[in-house]
């Protein structure tokens, strides 16, 4: 079952319960979704790395509200940005510890004989793609630099 009839079928459940802050959540995504599907050409359906792309992408949107709501002091915002991340994040592949991304991390660097901050473009390429959907750009950004300045 694709993540667009998963969401349809919650959108139906929360519109049931009358869950409106999980609606609008589910409702963005929707949107999303087929938003990416006009932009792409149409009829064929988009693949599971490019529907955890987008989920992503809202999540990072939302915590970055979430963050700006928060140093305004705008906790009834703040508050509806983080239930949307809970609520978006739970359609996301499980994150990656930061123990097992040190350890995928260090097969990468391994693999292509990495020795000095000179091979962080190639290790980034390769562990980006690997770990796609499992952990943010930033939290890899950051293990691979600690391994190759080390």
């Amino acid at each position: 079952m694709s993540l667009e009839n998963i969401i349809n079928d919650d959108i139906k459940k929360a519109m049931l319960d009358k869950d409106s802050q999980r609606l609008n959540a589910l409702r963005a995504v929707k949107s999303a979704i087929l938003l990416a599907k006009t932009e792409k050409g149409g009829n064929d359906g988009l693949t599971s790395d490019a529907e955890i792309q987008i989920l992503q992408k809202l999540v990072k949107q939302r915590r970055d509200s979430y963050d700006i709501y928060v140093s305004q002091q705008r906790q009834d915002l703040a508050e509806e940005e983080k239930l949307q991340i809970d609520v978006i994040s739970s359609y996301l592949p499980a994150q990656l510890s930061d123990e097992e991304l040190m350890q995928a991390v260090k097969e990468v660097v391994a693999e292509l004989g990495a020795t000095g901050p000179a091979d962080m473009g190639k290790v980034m390429g390769i562990a980006s793609k690997r770990l796609s959907g499992k952990a943010e750009g930033k939290r890899i950004s950051a293990a691979v630099k600690s391994l190759l300045s080390a």
